[in-house]
């Protein structure tokens, strides 16, 4: 009976403890489970942004040229913030990841949606990469002149050095051989000679920034060149109405033609009269991604071929090309500015009254 009690109390005591240990193998799993799960996480991520297949390389450096909700500084992201503006509902984050834990958005294709119908949001007033050194173009521009008109206010009879100097050069060039050059009438090429101005330093500015390292081209988006184009119709159709008048206006858009050409010549020049913008538009954005994509795609033969004898071709040929470059950055602000001058002053044609510039 003693014996046969000893052994119901050992298998009981081996029952007890083999419950014990496996209560203890399954919290030890429950414990790894979120680590493990987090390693997983931190493994994909890792994986998905260096290990690119050669055959995607291409096509995930050039989805690096478009709008991004974050900038690169010194091989760091920092978010920018997202606002949206949604049945008179204004929502804004810091970042993506506070969006996403927010639950009402999510992002898909880069495009917020709302987790609901997947729509997206009625408007999306976010900060990209693009108006964010657009934002930066614009302040850098307002401190240069700054200084530089406080130098001309401080000693306004000395003669003019250094960034100064450099300023006051351009601003004369492009004043003589774009803007008077170009516009036949003095009062209208005196009156627009502060928006050649602007939007010659403002593109110029903009496509330099492209240069800097983690920076972005916003001429290289079709959305900017495009704002620009617009400006530029407005400012060539409104001047030729204010300097030639309304019946001289209609009168151009015969083209010089008899009468009864009308009908077809109305509508060419109309036509012309969009054809003009657009193509402004489509230069400069054209020219700005082509130089990009072209040293994106001579910096992705390395990773491509995976070889370091493709390197320094590789390296040579980008140094060469981002050196092109700058002469197409200055070229390119040149390039419209001297176009929009020039469409404006024949908008204005020979209707303005005869009077002439004074050249300087």
């Amino acid at each position: 009976m003693n014996e046969s009690q000893h052994l119901l109390a050992s298998n009981e005591a081996a029952t007890t403890e083999h419950q014990a240990v496996e209560a203890t193998t399954a919290t030890a799993e429950h414990s790894a489970a979120p680590a493990n799960e987090a390693n997983a996480h931190v493994t994909e991520a890792h994986a998905e942004a260096h290990d690119v297949p050669p055959a995607e390389v291409f096509t995930h450096l050039f989805s690096e040229l478009g709008d991004h909700h974050g900038i690169v500084l010194f091989g760091h992201v920092a978010d920018l913030p997202l606002i949206f503006v949604d049945n008179g509902k204004v929502d804004f984050y810091t970042s993506e990841h506070s969006m996403e834990a927010a639950g009402t958005y999510t992002m898909h294709k880069g495009h917020p949606v709302k987790k609901v119908d997947s729509n997206p949001p009625q408007l999306d007033l976010s900060v990209t990469n693009y108006v964010f050194f657009q934002w930066v173009a614009m302040l850098l521009i307002f401190v240069v002149m700054r200084l530089v008109v406080g130098k001309y206010k401080k000693n306004p009879k000395k003669a003019p050095s250094g960034l100064q100097n450099a300023i006051e050069a351009l601003v004369v060039y492009m004043r003589d051989t774009v803007v008077y050059a170009n516009i036949p009438v003095k009062r209208a090429a005196d009156r627009l000679l502060p928006y050649f101005l602007t939007v010659f330093f403002f593109i110029l500015t903009v496509n330099l920034l492209g240069m800097v390292p983690g920076g972005h081209t916003a001429t290289s988006s079709l959305s900017v060149t495009g704002a620009l184009a617009i400006i530029a119709f407005f400012v060539i159709n409104v001047t030729a109405v204010q300097e030639a008048g309304v019946g001289a206006w209609f009168k151009h858009l015969l083209g010089g033609a008899p009468i009864g050409l009308a009908p077809i010549m109305i509508v060419v020049e109309v036509l012309g009269l969009f054809v003009k913008p657009f193509a402004l538009a489509m230069r400069l954005f054209a020219n700005m991604s082509a130089g990009h994509m072209i040293l994106l795609v001579l910096m992705g033969l390395i990773f491509f071929f995976k070889s370091i004898w493709v390197a320094p071709a590789s390296v040579l040929f980008a140094l060469f090309i981002n050196c092109l470059e700058l002469l197409v950055i200055f070229l390119q602000a040149y390039i419209f500015t001297t176009l929009t001058a020039v469409f404006t002053g024949l908008a204005i044609g020979d209707h303005a009254h005869g009077e002439e510039h004074a050249h300087h």
